[in-house]
């Protein structure tokens, strides 16, 4: 028999009120609240906490708290990924971001996904994974939904609502986002 975290992270209907689950918001939590308590010139303790957010990429990545998340670990960064004021990831499925992609500030990466039946609704929810390539720009204030993918050195507009897949190499723009064209040199 799968546990809830078992079925969350498979995208399966699960329930968020399972102690496991709630133990794993809190841990985040309570790290993403010592992150944001922390000075600019307490690198040394920032970058600690980081390691412990992460499920991968806390090493490198670049970080302008305030930062907030569901659960760290489901989150792999690549290398030198760089997060602006006030991100927010709801990370109840993997999110991958790859190597050196730019998060504007206000940006929100979200996974989960609440069922249409109200009754459902109350006892379960699930998510669906996202992934970022590398070399990606995401506008300040975009929403990344459930089920994303975007492809590597995308640009996204600021303000966009990406509700669908982006290739690579396009800038994408807009309510919902689309693409607008290729990027050239």
């Amino acid at each position: 028999m799968s546990t809830e975290r078992e079925k969350m992270l498979a995208g399966g209907l699960y329930d968020p009120f399972d102690p496991e689950l709630v133990a794993g918001r809190e841990r985040a939590r309570d790290l993403c609240q010592a992150l944001n308590a922390t000075r600019e010139s307490e690198t040394a303790a920032r970058r600690a906490l980081l390691r412990d957010l992460f499920g991968a990429g806390g090493d490198t990545v670049w970080m302008q708290p305030p930062f907030f998340c569901d659960y760290g670990t489901n989150i792999e960064l690549g290398e030198r990924v760089f997060f602006n004021f006030n991100c927010v990831v709801l990370d109840v499925c993997r999110v991958r971001v790859g190597d050196f992609t730019l998060f504007g500030p206000g940006v929100q990466v979200l996974t989960p996904v609440h069922p249409m039946n109200a009754e459902l609704r109350r006892r379960e929810e699930y998510g669906k994974p996202i992934d970022i390539g590398a070399d990606v720009w995401v506008g300040g204030g975009a929403l990344i939904l459930p089920g994303v993918t975007i492809g590597d050195r995308a640009v996204i507009g600021a303000g966009s609502v990406v509700t669908r897949d982006v290739p690579a190499g396009v800038l994408a723009a807009g309510n919902p986002c689309r693409v607008i064209r290729e990027i050239t040199e």
